[in-house]
């Protein structure tokens, strides 16, 4: 079972089945609302999401069209963020798991806007927008 939640602990939640890979997002957005580099998102099935407690500390903002980002009222932590016209999918920020992770990042996205002061020291792919979809790779 994976298990996660907020700082503060008053949001909670459960994800039943395997966790795709880590994607990292450098985009602007993403760094604001993190106060980070970047942004570590596991794209999850909402179906795949149980929310155990807290619902009442969930707020919802949006920076840009088309797009929520959910976070704890209490403590401040980003939980996920999702597409308004793929209500199917949630973005869920991989730092609020509890568990240790069998999943690993897959690429860096938006890599053109990435902090100039954070080096990318790795060999996984980047692209300098979004990553392709599966069907485009």
């Amino acid at each position: 079972m994976i298990t996660g939640s907020c700082l503060c602990g008053g949001v909670a939640y459960r994800i039943t089945g395997a966790l795709q890979p880590i994607q990292l997002c450098h985009c602007q957005q993403c760094r604001k609302a993190q106060g980070t580099p970047f942004v570590s998102n596991i794209p999850v099935l909402r179906s795949q999401l149980e929310l155990l407690r807290g619902t009442d500390l969930l707020k919802e903002y949006s920076a840009s069209e088309g797009k929520g980002r959910v976070f704890c009222i209490h403590c401040g932590s980003p939980l996920y963020s999702h597409r308004f016209n793929d209500p199917t999918v949630i973005r869920l920020r991989a730092g609020t798991l509890d568990q240790n992770l069998a999943s690993r990042p897959a690429f860096h996205a938006y890599t053109d806007s990435a902090a100039n002061w954070w080096l990318i020291n790795d060999d996984l792919p980047q692209y300098a927008q979004a990553a392709p979809t599966t069907s485009e790779k």
